[in-house]
């Protein structure tokens, strides 16, 4: 056989491919340009309309025709609006019931259906389901449970068990409209909550549950000095989403009490609403969104640090 007939040698390992004029090219693509469309959908669908409302913030833009540019007027509009002002503390006083209740019962739950029960698995999904539940939903049916006027709600369950001087107009009270909410909030939620928390027990390994109990520690001993510094992680990422949550709540607020009676119940979500679609004060109301978004930033951001803290050191 002579030379020309040799088969040609095979191409080295990682060697690139040739065009046609022997010259290499890589046909690989860069990683960013996959990136790129992703990155363009974003910033048409967030940063602009988020960029822009930032500029409206500081003219007196109606939401039709044009504006002008007012500098800080708004801003300083917010600070001597009294119905604004009284958002701020509804809007403090209902995050914390939120946090603290709805983290509380989650917690509870799962501990409970973490337990070795026959039920465990329909239990979970049957406390998880609210969250799953459309917001505006829950607030229809918990304001027809509040429904002073009907037999088949809370009042008729307390009527029927013997309790009718606790009977309450629950969501027209000024004094209890914010707490029924936050009551509603909870229900809702406290499933969501639960489900985090669960990850968080059943990582924690059994070998410490063991060890502890031949050293002679009781059940809360166990809870105190194992279980719940092993669920620092899980307690972060519940307290960061209820609080955020409760800050810029919003559905279940309008549907059930639209900010009433009088301003009880009103937060600064449904001020910047009403500002911006009733009022049609669209700079005002960016204004007004504008600081929410600041204060929510500020307050996770200085959450999240002491969290994170409180995890090294668990």
């Amino acid at each position: 056989m002579t030379s020309d007939d040799t088969a040609p040698a095979p191409a080295e390992a990682g060697a690139r491919p040739r065009t046609r004029g022997g010259r290499g090219r890589d046909l690989t693509l860069p990683p960013w340009t996959f990136v790129v469309p992703a990155l363009l959908v974003y910033a048409v669908v967030v940063l602009y309309p988020s960029l822009a409302g930032v500029g409206y913030a500081f003219t007196d833009w109606s939401g039709i025709g044009g504006s002008s540019f007012t500098g800080l007027d708004n801003f300083r509009t917010l600070l001597h609006d009294d119905r604004a002002r009284e958002s701020v503390g509804n809007t403090l006083l209902l995050t914390l019931a939120v946090v603290v209740v709805q983290n509380g019962v989650g917690l509870l739950l799962a501990l409970g259906v973490n337990a070795n029960i026959r039920s465990r698995s329909l239990l979970r999904v049957i406390f998880f389901a609210p969250a799953v539940v459309s917001p505006v939903m829950v607030a229809f049916l918990w304001k027809y449970l509040y429904n002073p006027d009907t037999g088949a709600g809370l009042n008729g369950i307390l009527g029927a068990l013997g309790l009718g001087g606790l009977r309450q107009d629950w969501l027209g009270d000024p004094s209890l409209a914010l707490w029924s909410v936050a009551a509603m909030v909870v229900w809702q939620y406290a499933g969501y909550s639960m489900v985090i928390f669960l990850a968080g027990l059943q990582g924690v390994p059994a070998e410490l549950h063991e060890a502890a109990r031949i050293d002679g520690a009781g059940s809360w001993q166990r809870f105190r000095y194992v279980t719940w510094p092993l669920l620092a992680p899980a307690l972060t990422v519940n307290l960061m989403l209820s609080t955020i949550g409760g800050l810029k709540l919003f559905d279940q607020v309008y549907a059930a009490t639209n900010g009433g009676p009088g301003t009880a119940s009103e937060t600064l979500s449904t001020v910047l609403y009403k500002e911006a679609f009733v009022y049609g004060k669209f700079g005002y109301s960016t204004a007004v969104a504008l600081v929410l978004a600041l204060f929510v930033a500020a307050v996770s951001l200085v959450q999240l640090r002491y969290l994170r803290a409180r995890e090294v050191t668990a």
